[in-house]
């Protein structure tokens, strides 16, 4: 096996003459943390893809994402170089069965999570992500709220307006199986630690929660308290990121085996070679395109 700091050295020169930007999310892999221009969450990210200067946009995470970069930036070649990394709970609607709740519902906004696929963005009015939820939800005009795919972000967002959301049954299948229980003992264990959680997480893990932000949030949050010590109740990808740029603080897992398979599929092998050959290439056709480009600029805008 070739040695990690010449695949390193290889991705950094294949970088530059390619033009190409590495985006990294929170939950990737540490080395490949390591290599990216930005490490951040969905918003991030999806701004980034947007704003930064790049012939090739190279995703380090799942499809969805990757998707979202090709439908922000048609004119950039979008690589997803794990190419079978997708995201459960993106699968779990589909745009037939979004429209047919829209037409049980014609009065509602549809706000879909970012993490849907292409073709269910194009049925929506607006996207959100895990950071701007609540933001989006009030930000529209309309009393009822179709909320898809996620019923565990659909319910916390709840928490926070007077809008009425329906929540479609999707759930992320790493924060879903967090559970009190778990909280409970980590709680015993380090009685000091403040618990941050996700909103991907279940109503009942939130409740035990001292904090709820997007990774992002919790970085922020880690990084700029005067606390010490800190239960993280999401991915464990993002205990790499904290430990570079909040080295000064203890921050322990709410679960060990909060680990997303399809984040971890990416490799600096696959970077390196995505950049080689330009291959994985995520495209999407115009026509679903220019409909889902509607819905994700209109969150980009708030």
């Amino acid at each position: 096996m070739q040695d990690a700091s010449l695949i390193h050295d290889e991705i950094l020169r294949l970088k530059e003459d390619r033009h190409a930007i590495i985006l990294a999310h929170n939950y990737q892999p540490a080395d490949v943390q390591d290599i990216a221009d930005l490490t951040g969450d969905s918003l991030e990210l999806s701004r980034a893809a947007a704003t930064m200067d790049g012939d090739v946009i190279v995703f380090c995470g799942v499809d969805f994402m990757a998707e979202t970069a090709a439908i922000i930036s048609p004119e950039k070649t979008v690589l997803l170089p794990a190419h079978d990394a997708c995201c459960p709970m993106a699968d779990m609607i589909t745009a037939d069965e979004l429209k047919l709740v829209k037409s049980r519902h014609p009065d509602a906004a549809v706000v879909c999570y970012v993490n849907t696929t292409a073709e269910v963005k194009a049925e929506s009015d607006i996207c959100c992500t895990s950071s701007n939820a609540v933001k989006v939800v009030n930000s529209l005009k309309e009393d009822q709220v179709i909320f898809v795919p996620d019923r565990n972000l659909g319910l916390y967002t709840q928490r926070f307006t007077k809008k009425v959301i329906l929540p479609w049954e999707g759930f992320c299948i790493v924060h879903d199986r967090i559970t009190p229980d778990q909280v409970r003992e980590a709680r015993s264990l380090h009685p000091d630690a403040t618990i941050l959680v996700h909103p991907e997480c279940r109503p009942d893990v939130i409740d035990l929660a001292d904090h709820v932000a997007s990774t992002s949030g919790i970085i922020s949050h880690v990084c700029n308290s005067s606390e010490k010590e800190f239960i993280i109740g999401t991915e464990i990808g993002i205990l790499h990121r904290l430990t570079k740029e909040c080295p000064t603080k203890k921050c322990y897992p709410l679960s060990q085996a909060a680990i997303c398979r399809n984040m971890k599929k990416t490799d600096l092998n696959k970077v390196r070679d995505a950049l080689q050959t330009l291959h994985p290439q995520i495209t999407v056709p115009e026509e679903i395109a220019a409909r889902a480009r509607g819905a994700i600029g209109r969150m980009l805008a708030l």
